[in-house]
């Protein structure tokens, strides 16, 4: 069976038309990282969550949201693409435990996975594609690229920073947003959204050029 073939039977989804859904070579998915419970809406660490709630709001959604691979997962279509949208449920620092069930059930191919984080050393309005590289502190990138066992994976940083000076990072990223940072949060979730479309459609090496600062 497909990849689509068994994305389709884990949602119940018919063949014809009540889907809109095309046979196709490829799905991507698109994993957004947080904390589940209510206590961490709104903070730092939970920006790949919101952006990954908005995106959903702006796609074509397949059914229901459903409870499989210890994480929230929902098909959807962006443009004319089939994509697979995941919210971890592990907690961030397990984060690969999730991901990790999903690469394997699909036989992922990574370049078709892409992680969206947050990033302390990135100011706010800012977004940064990478195609590889560490997890630069990221504990929840570092759990998926051990259980991965590589560095080669796609990931959008989302910038919460700067941290301030002499603050713990643990303790600035699990803070909420001030109030005044609703406008420059809406904004660079808005930016996240634009960039995931680009990746979807043109790949991580035009991402990087479109969306990178100063690249």
């Amino acid at each position: 069976m497909s990849l689509l073939g068994r994305l389709r039977s884990l949602f119940q989804m018919p063949r014809g038309g009540g889907s809109g859904m095309e046979e196709g070579p490829t799905m991507k998915v698109i994993v957004g990282l947080g904390n589940p419970e209510r206590k961490y809406v709104g903070t730092r660490h939970n920006i790949g969550f919101e952006a990954l709630e908005e995106l959903a709001r702006r796609a074509a959604c397949s059914g229901g949201r459903r409870a499989r691979f210890q994480a929230a997962i929902q098909a959807a279509r962006l443009d004319a693409d089939q994509v697979l949208l995941v919210w971890p449920q592990t907690y961030m620092n397990a984060s690969g435990r999730s991901v990790g069930e999903i690469v394997d059930f699909y036989k992922l191919d990574r370049q078709n996975l892409l992680i969206v984080c947050d990033d302390f050393h990135l100011p706010l309005s800012t977004i940064r594609f990478r195609a590889r590289g560490s997890a630069a502190g990221q504990k929840g990138l570092a759990d998926i690229l051990k259980r991965l066992g590589t560095d080669e994976v796609n990931r959008l940083r989302i910038g919460v920073g700067p941290l301030p000076e002499g603050w713990d990072a643990a303790k600035f990223v699990l803070g909420k947003f001030a109030e005044s940072d609703g406008p420059a949060v809406d904004a660079v979730v808005d930016k996240a959204c634009e960039g995931i479309r680009c990746w979807v459609r043109d790949g991580i090496d035009v991402a990087m050029n479109r969306f990178n600062p100063g690249e």
